[in-house]
């Protein structure tokens, strides 16, 4: 873990809207922008609530998938052509696309050519980021995931060019969102926290922002999952989905999020549950090497902390009360590809490197096999 000392980098949007009815911001935003052909990247669901952005008739692409791949992405540039503002409306994946969309429009460029580091070009456009869910936190961030489908690995593309001009963060837009789905994402919002608070390199101007999204989830998630009217709670899930937004560019996730991705790519299971059926079990693996940090995070959750056995339940019953079947059977994951899932999370080093304990092969399909 790093120390006070240690320089670190921290990039967030020039302008940032939080709170409920922000959502009106928008179309002045865009008119003092002078912007005339904005063009919107959502998913079926809010691709039907244009509407609410304010913009009047706006162009669209409204087919975003969950865990889109790169044919997906091909799509919504094409459908793009012509735009001045790129808007990303949706959860995770709207936004993911929209970042690579406003990078690849009108410059003759494909995924090939920019993902990894730093290989974006600047952009051309303007870029939006509203959150219809409270999990991602991807309206802050300078990364994006999509899938190859050729390889069904993902595919990371980061660079300062994908971050947005403006986020606007309306826990109203998040009011609709079922209980399965607020509870899921909840999760993924506190994983992005939980992992970058106990990485190796955790860094103390992230762990404040770190450890108070996993106290707002501890606070709110459960709120939220029984009544989805309750504004307060829909308001301090959106604040968590941030936090965990800001921990995601300096720091960023683990094992958790490595052996999640493989539920994602194999059996298309939203991120989010994706990754709530894996977080208990890694919170678990790295509770002997963080002993301080797990005891923070189970009482944020309301457990007690103590040995592997002892965190793994305690979180996984957290996990349950929100309504979660946490068995990977359940979402119909077979027993057969358990090792081939390890191997291939093992391989995604660029996570399970700065994860706090070093995590073999058959361990990782231990893990899984807890899980399921």
């Amino acid at each position: 873990m790093h120390n006070l000392t240690t320089p670190i980098e921290l990039r967030r949007p020039a302008l940032v809207h939080y709170g409920s009815g922000t959502l009106s911001k928008l179309a002045d935003w865009v008119a003092e922008g002078g912007y005339k052909a904005p063009f919107v990247v959502a998913d079926p669901i809010n691709a039907a609530r244009l509407d609410a952005l304010g913009l009047g008739t706006v162009a669209c692409f409204g087919d975003v998938v969950p865990e889109p791949g790169s044919d997906n992405l091909d799509k919504a540039v094409a459908a793009a052509t012509g735009a001045d503002l790129v808007i990303g409306f949706g959860g995770g994946s709207a936004m993911d696309l929209a970042k690579l969309v406003a990078v690849m429009v009108g410059q003759d460029v494909d995924l090939g050519d920019i993902s990894g580091p730093n290989r974006a070009p600047a952009r051309k456009v303007g870029l939006v980021q509203i959150p219809t869910t409270a999990g991602t936190g991807s309206e802050v961030g300078t990364r994006a995931l999509v899938t190859d489908p050729a390889t069904n690995s993902k595919i990371a593309t980061e660079s300062p060019h994908m971050l947005a001009d403006i986020a606007i963060i309306d826990p109203d837009l998040t009011m609709t969102v079922p209980a399965h789905v607020t509870a899921a994402t909840g999760v993924d919002a506190m994983a992005h926290c939980v992992e970058a608070y106990t990485s190796k390199r955790a860094h103390p101007l992230i762990d404040g922002y770190a450890l108070q999204g996993i106290e707002l989830v501890g606070r709110y998630l459960k709120r939220a999952v029984d009544n989805g009217d309750d504004a307060e709670a829909r308001a301090g899930l959106s604040l968590a989905a941030f936090y965990g937004g800001v921990c995601l560019g300096p720091v960023n996730t683990t094992a958790g999020h490595a052996l999640s991705y493989p539920l994602g790519t194999r059996y298309k299971l939203p991120h989010g549950i994706a990754n709530a059926l894996i977080f208990p079990h890694v919170l678990a693996a790295n509770a002997a090497v963080r002993p301080e940090k797990t005891a923070a995070v189970a009482e944020a959750l309301g457990f007690e902390a103590g040995d592997e056995a002892t965190v793994r339940e305690g979180a996984t019953a957290f996990c349950a009360a929100l309504g979660l079947d946490m068995r990977l059977r359940a979402h119909g994951v077979t027993e057969d590809s358990l090792r081939a899932m390890a191997e291939e999370a093992h391989g995604i080093r660029r996570l399970l490197d700065w994860n706090p304990r070093d995590l073999t092969v058959d361990e990782i399909e231990t893990i899984y096999r807890n899980a399921y």
